[in-house]
């Protein structure tokens, strides 16, 4: 299996796992939230050198707006995005071969 297909499939699982946890509690949770239950200091890594060494205005309002979506959705969007770009590309490379 290609990594980067093998990426798309753990997105894939990490979403239906936050699926699973927004069904036990009752409610979707945020990716930043997710994050920052999982790995806090990551997440005020990235925030930091986000602002400080990449342009602050990506941090907010993008990237927080991107955190309060549900975690779930962000992953299997990117997960199903990917997938889709591989296959394509597969594709491509079998015809032209």
């Amino acid at each position: 299996m290609r990594p980067i297909r093998f990426i798309a499939l753990i997105l894939i699982c990490a979403a239906l796992a936050c699926g699973v946890y927004d069904l036990v509690d009752g409610r979707f949770h945020a990716l930043g939230e997710i994050w920052y239950m999982l790995a806090p200091g990551s997440l005020n890594l990235a925030q930091a050198v986000t602002q400080r060494y990449l342009l602050p205005e990506l941090w907010d309002p993008v990237i927080v707006w991107i955190l309060q979506w549900p975690a779930g959705a962000i992953f299997s969007l990117v997960g199903l995005v990917v997938l889709i770009l591989t296959n394509s590309a597969h594709e491509r490379l079998q015809r032209d071969s």
